[in-house]
């Protein structure tokens, strides 16, 4: 297995087949993160790997992260 197929099949990621702006696209881009990250996470903790406490609190800052790039690409108007 070569580095782009483990790549792949460690952050996989779907096409975008929403209304195209950059900005969406790049929203998306960060939506897709945030799940597969959460879902390592939930796996750790899942396994005993990771406190319960320490799953919510990277899943805690990982929301943040995300409602961060929310505000910043979707809810602020484009520069005219």
């Amino acid at each position: 297995m070569d580095k782009y197929e483990k790549y792949e099949f460690l952050y996989p990621h779907s096409r975008y087949r929403g209304e195209f702006t950059p900005e969406n696209f790049l929203f998306d881009a960060n939506l897709q993160e945030f799940a597969t990250r959460v879902s390592y996470i939930a796996s750790l903790e899942n396994s005993g790997k990771l406190s319960p406490q320490e799953a919510y609190k990277q899943i805690k800052n990982l929301w943040k992260e995300l409602k961060a790039s929310k505000k910043c690409l979707l809810d602020t108007p484009p520069a005219s």
